[in-house]
C-alpha cells in the first residue's frame, strides 16, 4: 500500500520495546472519559502528550465563521497532543472525544525524559510526526486538485487506516463511523448536502455500505486502484452524481 503509507499508524508500540513500553507506562496517568469531553483547548498550555488506549477523537479548531474544520481523527494506539509539547506552544486546535475514551496522559518533563532515554522512543514518534505531515500535505493537494468524490474517498480511506495492518485490503473493512455529515463535509472541503448525496451515489455503487453507524469498505484495494491508478472510473461514478 505504497499510496497510503502515511496514513498506517496502528500500535504506537507495535514495534517498541517492553523496556520502552514499560517505561512509558510507568509514568502515564489513566483517564477516562466521556464523548464529547474535551482533551485540551485551543490556546491551553502544552504540558501533556496523550496515549489513546480506547476510543477516538478529532483535532479540530473554531474559526471566526463558527466552522469547526477537523484536521485529524486519532484512533486507539495512537499517541497525540505532540506537535506543541515539543516546542512548548500553546495549542493550535481543540481535541474531543468523538466516543467514550479511555487514555493515558504523560507530562511534558516525563516525556522529553523518555525520550532522552530511550533513542527507539524517538525515532518512533519522529516517524510518526512525519507521516502526519505527509498526510496533511496530501489534504492541500486534495482541495486543489481532487472533485469531492475523490476527497470523500480518499476520507474513508483515512477512517479504515488503523485496520489496514490486520486485515485483507481485497475484503470489506468496516468500522464505526462517528462522523456526522457536517464533519465529513468540513473534512473535504464541501457542504452537507453534497456529502449526503454522494454517499449515496458510493452506496448504490458498491464499493461502500453504510448502516446503523458502520462504514464498510467492500474492497479497498479496489479504491485504492480507483484514486491513484484509475481516476477516470471516478469521473464516471460522479457523472451519475446529481447534486
Amino acid at each position: 500500500m505504497k499510496n497510503t503509507w502515511h496514513l498506517s499508524e496502528q500500535g504506537f508500540f507495535s514495534d517498541v520495546s517492553e523496556t520502552t513500553k514499560s517505561a512509558f507506562f510507568a509514568v502515564a496517568k489513566r483517564t477516562i472519559l466521556k464523548k464529547n469531553e474535551y482533551i485540551f483547548h485551543e490556546g491551553d498550555p502544552s504540558k501533556y502528550c496523550y496515549y489513546l488506549q480506547k476510543g477516538a477523537i478529532r483535532i479540530f479548531h473554531f474559526t471566526e465563521l463558527g466552522k469547526e474544520p477537523i484536521i485529524f481523527i486519532r484512533n486507539a494506539g495512537e499517541l497525540f497532543g505532540l506537535a506543541e509539547i515539543i516546542d512548548s506552544k500553546p495549542r493550535k486546535c481543540n481535541a474531543q472525544a468523538i466516543t467514550n475514551l479511555e487514555l493515558y496522559t504523560v507530562s511534558k518533563m516525563d516525556f522529553e525524559k523518555l525520550l532522552e532515554d530511550h533513542y527507539s522512543l524517538s525515532r518512533k514518534v519522529m516517524g510518526v510526526l512525519g507521516r502526519r505531515l505527509r498526510y496533511l500535505g496530501e489534504q492541500m493537494e486534495n482541495l486543489m486538485i481532487c472533485d469531492v468524490h475523490t476527497r470523500v474517498l480518499k476520507l474513508m480511506l483515512y477512517l479504515i487506516h488503523h485496520k489496514f495492518e490486520e486485515s485483507d485490503p481485497d475484503q470489506p473493512i468496516t468500522v464505526p463511523l462517528n462522523l456526522s455529515q457536517s464533519q465529513i463535509a468540513s473534512m473535504t472541503g464541501s457542504c452537507q448536502q453534497t456529502i449526503s448525496s454522494i454517499l449515496k451515489n458510493l452506496n448504490e455503487t458498491g464499493l461502500i455500505k453504510l448502516e446503523k453507524r458502520n462504514l464498510t469498505i467492500m474492497s479497498p484495494a479496489k479504491v485504492m486502484d480507483i484514486i491513484y491508478q484509475n481516476p477516470a472510473r471516478i469521473s464516471k461514478i460522479s457523472c451519475n452524481h446529481q447534486p
